[in-house]
């Protein structure tokens, strides 16, 4: 892990949870999403971001936690693994943070979804939670 990254931190379930931000394209508002049959639960539906079809999942759903109703503040974060973009709908997007190799910690848990979790990075007070995008898609 490089000496010093940079993570975008969103909320899902009143927890901040992070991805390398190099594993993200962009956020994006709240958009219609177009159902698709027979998909995983987790799966909202697909989106045209710009000409191209996009998969959306709802990130809620596929960590089992709490869902909330899509508000003002309710984004999609395009990230793009093994060249397939995926949107992940997360309850809100707080900034763009910084953090050092130092600051990570693994996750000391034991749980289904500790999968999902490359580490926890502890900033102040504050955990972030951050995740495994390869284990989450």
């Amino acid at each position: 892990m490089q000496n010093e990254g940079q993570l975008v931190i969103f909320e899902l379930a009143d927890q901040l949870y992070a991805l390398p931000i190099q594993e993200t394209q962009e956020i994006i508002r709240m958009t219609d999403i177009t159902k698709v049959p027979n998909t995983k639960h987790f799966v909202e539906g697909i989106i045209n971001l710009r000409g191209s079809i996009v998969p959306v999942i709802n990130l809620n759903r596929r960590l089992g936690l709490p869902e909330k109703e899509y508000d003002e503040s309710t984004r999609i974060i395009v990230t793009e693994f093994n060249g397939q973009k995926v949107g992940m709908i997360v309850d809100n997007v707080q900034e763009v943070g910084r953090y050092t190799g130092d600051e990570v910690e693994p996750p000391a848990v034991a749980g289904d979804n500790v999968d999902y979790l490359k580490g926890v990075v502890k900033k102040g007070e504050e955990l972030w939670l951050l995740l495994n995008l390869g284990k989450v898609i």
